[in-house]
């Protein structure tokens, strides 16, 4: 309950400011055997910009090797700006398999009219098993312009968990390729899931849908 009251919080905070360099990104993706649905926002919550709340919340349910995953997590991130291309800050993650962990997060990003490059290390401490553990984000976009209204879009997404960091836990690999108009992007997209120290593998492959607000 405190963990929940804190998260809200945080997120309560950050509505209780002018809304700076708002965006909101939802994505649907829906294959065979696996539906995932993820929602990201960031804005900055000060005049100056220096600070940011960025919210993740994503629901993926899948079947592999006759088990059945559903899982549920919720994070939200108070990012300090320290330069235009990094940004550091603690969060608290709701993980419905792992529970809850207290984090810190460096976040480089890089990006210009075509592309974007964002890498974020964390190191956490999960409450479940009082252990520490350490994970890499990685986020590769690129979009080619067709005309003035259409684009092509290449969309990667890696993630890597150690718990100990030393002992896989938890990897995935999503790309994407679609076609945007205006604020719409649809397209074809293949994940590749990974869990457990002897990874239990899904392979799925589908549709997506993609706004960005």
């Amino acid at each position: 309950m405190k963990k929940i009251t804190i998260i809200t919080s945080l997120i309560i905070i950050g509505f209780s400011y002018p809304l700076q360099a708002q965006f909101t990104q939802i994505e649907l993706f829906s294959g065979f055997d696996k539906t995932d649905f993820t929602l990201f926002s960031g804005y900055s919550i000060n005049k100056s910009q220096t600070l940011s709340l960025n919210t993740l919340a994503f629901f993926q349910k899948f079947k592999t090797q006759n088990q059945e995953f559903d899982e549920v997590g919720v994070q939200p991130t108070l990012f300090w700006n320290i330069t235009k291309s990094f940004a550091l800050g603690p969060s608290i993650y709701y993980n419905s398999f792992a529970g809850y962990s207290e984090r810190l997060s460096a976040k480089f990003t890089f990006k210009d009219s075509r592309g974007l490059f964002v890498l974020i290390p964390t190191v956490a401490h999960s409450e479940q098993t009082n252990a520490s553990y350490a994970e890499v984000f990685l986020q590769i976009q690129y979009n080619k312009p067709l005309n003035d209204n259409l684009s092509l879009w290449l969309n990667g997404q890696f993630l890597t968990i150690w718990d100990s960091f030393k002992m896989h836990s938890r990897s995935y690999q999503q790309f994407r390729i679609g076609l945007s108009f205006y604020d719409h992007q649809v397209g074809i997209g293949l994940d590749f899931d990974q869990y457990g120290l002897k990874p239990i593998e899904k392979t799925s492959f589908g549709m997506y849908y993609r706004i960005t607000i």
